[in-house]
């Protein structure tokens, strides 16, 4: 399977964000670190959802730079408290593509605007999303936005999409990961692909946000925040790696 993200990877150190598309709907899991150290560690939520009731949902996950992901949820947010069927936004577009073309415009103008600022001060900015949800009378669908606004889209041959410190948990979603897995099983694959990357890169963090939507229920089926605690989590990155060094001892070489 393809490794989708390649723009903007080095501004994405600190977050860990996946979205499966599947037949029976979307799973969706991020973590909450933005800044990592000794001494600094900063928790922000990265995943937006908004919802019409038996109209629409949507759910946005973010990556990378906070000035550019808040002033993009910001001018999201101002365009639907607007009410005004002359100005795009997130509740009166008509189909998810168009959803998707509104985020990457966004995020396009406000990465703009801010790398103009920082450049000036010789830093460097950038951002990724994703970008989830179905529409009435519409397919579910799950796209990658990228810093300059371009962006792909899930599939039955790419069922997921990741974005920031997504090498680690790959591999278990490139062997399990199909787009008729069951919502339960694929639920177990985000999280166990976040265990993994939990454990090789101390950069991202809990807790961790997971939400589902179901396939035309146009509404958020499931939300959950994970903390350090939880005892589910814990007890299946416990089994997880057991299961791993059972298997990695019965192999011959």
């Amino acid at each position: 399977m393809p490794d989708p993200i390649r723009a903007g990877e080095g501004d994405h150190a600190v977050t860990y964000c996946v979205g499966l598309l599947l037949d029976a709907g979307i799973v969706l899991l991020s973590d909450t670190r933005t800044n990592a150290g000794l001494d600094n560690i900063a928790v922000y939520r990265k995943m937006f959802l908004f919802e019409k009731p038996d109209d629409r949902v949507v759910a946005i996950l973010t990556a990378g730079s906070l000035s550019i992901t808040q002033t993009v949820l910001a001018r999201l947010n101002e365009a639907i408290e607007l009410d005004d069927d002359e100005v795009p936004s997130l509740m009166n577009c008509d189909t998810m593509l168009e959803v998707a073309e509104l985020v990457g415009k966004t995020l396009s103008d406000v990465t703009v605007d801010v790398r103009s600022k920082m450049e000036r001060m010789s830093q460097k900015a950038s951002a990724s999303m994703l970008v989830a949800g179905q529409r009435k009378g519409g397919v579910i669908r799950l796209f990658l936005i990228y810093p300059e606004g371009n962006f792909i889209e899930a599939s039955n041959d790419t069922p997921y999409l990741q974005i920031g410190e997504h090498k680690y948990g790959k591999p278990i979603l490139d062997r399990v990961v199909q787009s008729n897995t069951s919502l339960s099983d694929a639920k177990k694959a985000v999280l166990l692909s976040m265990d993994s990357t939990l454990r090789s890169n101390l950069s991202v963090g809990m807790p961790l946000d997971m939400a589902v939507i179901e396939t035309d229920a146009l509404k958020v089926s499931e939300k959950r925040r994970i903390e350090p605690d939880d005892d589910h989590f814990r007890a299946m990155s416990a089994a997880w790696s057991d299961a791993l060094r059972r298997s990695f001892e019965d192999i011959e070489v």
